[in-house]
């Protein structure tokens, strides 16, 4: 009886493993930007930063989630994308008066 893990689920295709192991990555890691920047603001602020990680986090995932054909990440990436989008379309009118999105 073999176990299947999730390196031989891939077929050997690390590819794909990357892609979405990359996609995770930078999507947690705009969570810990933005919490490095609140620190050092000492308020809470969402830089565009935030959107930009997001956003190609969100794309790699949605890469994953059609390589996959898994429904669920494929619509839960879609929307945040799209929220990312909208957010950085928001972010580029308020740089002149911010320098990015603040709350």
């Amino acid at each position: 009886m073999q176990t299947e893990t999730a390196f031989t689920a891939f077929g050997g295709n690390f590819f794909w493993l990357g892609v979405g192991l990359g996609g995770q990555l930078l999507f947690s890691l705009r969570v810990a930007i933005q919490w490095w920047i609140s620190e050092r603001t000492g308020r809470c602020v969402v830089p565009t930063v935030y959107w930009v990680f997001g956003f190609c986090g969100g794309l790699c995932l949605l890469a994953y989630g059609w390589y996959r054909r898994d429904p669920v990440i494929l619509v839960g990436q879609l929307f945040g994308s799209m929220v990312s989008i909208r957010n950085l379309m928001l972010s580029r009118v308020e740089s002149g008066e911010t320098g990015g999105c603040i709350s």
